[in-house]
């Protein structure tokens, strides 16, 4: 008989790669009164230029439709053109990240409406937190006839598409002759109700296309597992890794499962990436720092784990630069 693969539990949920953290060490329990007053503190206020003009971003989609390009949508939905395949990654198009009318809602708008969105070939899901995985959008996505690209249990969200493929993490899947997308393991966990704790699986997606590399993060932690990631696929091209959501305090002293904009450097370090593109901020208020601070702590701090500064990236909201330009 086959042994179970290390993160497949007995009970048919699963749980973070060996050698990563798994218990939320904490100095106090979350309570969620306590962090809807203290979020109520946060000013939403934002420069500018955080958003480009919706013109702007269809105009510059226009100018690069014929090259490789990565356009930031929003939070951690972003538009991945490779050759003739044009990539979404974990899109939220509605105005709150949880169910119905409940959850944080968003304090910028996406770059463009889901109905403006270019076509689409292939949708990359990490997993089912409401910041991720959107109902709405995934109901009224304009191109079903998109692959799609999930992680294990995750499929059966996707109705009415006509390609949906499971994949456990190192899984892989060879999207043509120039591209291959593999699972791999993160530092997370996922929920979308009282009962259904791990019930799915997260991850990491690695796109490699022709003689690049470019790590799309689900939501991570830091975790040995991304040496070893390193070792096995490294050097990544381009990091792309959430910098937002990691303040917790009074309630936590520390949460494993959102990276400072800090450890998201360690992390892209152990991977042997070139250059590491900050993600998942400056969109929704999902924790207690300031709105602006991951973008600058992220910045400042590239040179510590052997970045240029010019090679921690981050994108207004709307923005869209060609692969050869980020690369």
């Amino acid at each position: 008989m086959k042994e179970k693969p290390y993160h497949h539990l007995s009970d048919g949920t699963f749980r973070n790669p060996e050698g990563s953290p798994v218990v939320i060490s904490r100095s106090g329990k979350f309570s969620y009164r306590t962090f809807s007053k203290l979020r109520k503190n946060i000013s939403l206020n934002f420069p500018k230029e955080h958003v480009v003009e919706k013109e702007k971003v269809k105009s510059n989609l226009e100018k690069y439709k014929n090259d490789d390009y990565i356009a930031w949508i929003g939070h951690a939905t972003y538009l991945i053109k490779l050759g003739n395949t044009t990539i979404i990654t974990d899109p939220v198009f509605s105005k709150n990240a949880g169910p119905l009318i409940f959850g944080p809602k968003r304090f910028t708008k996406p770059a463009l409406d889901l109905n403006e969105i270019p076509k689409t070939d292939l949708f990359l899901l990490t997993h089912n937190h409401y910041d991720h995985q959107d109902m709405s959008t995934i109901r009224n996505f304009p191109y079903k006839d998109a692959k799609v690209l999930v992680p294990l249990n995750l499929g059966k969200y996707f109705k009415n598409y006509k390609d949906v493929n499971e994949m456990d993490w190192y899984d892989h899947k060879n999207i043509n002759s120039d591209l291959k997308v593999t699972l791999l393991p993160a530092v997370h966990w996922s929920k979308r109700s009282l009962t259904d704790t791990n019930k799915t699986l997260w991850g990491n997606f690695l796109i490699e296309y022709k003689n690049r590399k470019i790590l799309f993060a689900c939501d991570t932690g830091y975790g040995n597992i991304y040496k070893e990631l390193g070792e096995k696929y490294g050097p990544i091209d381009l990091t792309m890794i959430n910098i937002g959501a990691y303040n917790f305090k009074p309630m936590f002293d520390k949460t494993i499962y959102h990276t400072t904009p800090e450890e998201a450097l360690n992390v892209a370090k152990d991977l042997k990436s070139k250059k590491v593109l900050g993600m998942h901020w400056g969109t929704f208020v999902l924790s207690l720092e300031p709105i602006m601070e991951p973008p600058i702590r992220f910045k400042d701090n590239a040179e510590n784990y052997g970045f240029k500064r010019e090679d921690a990236i981050t994108f207004n909201i709307g923005e869209v630069k060609s692969l050869n330009e980020l690369l």
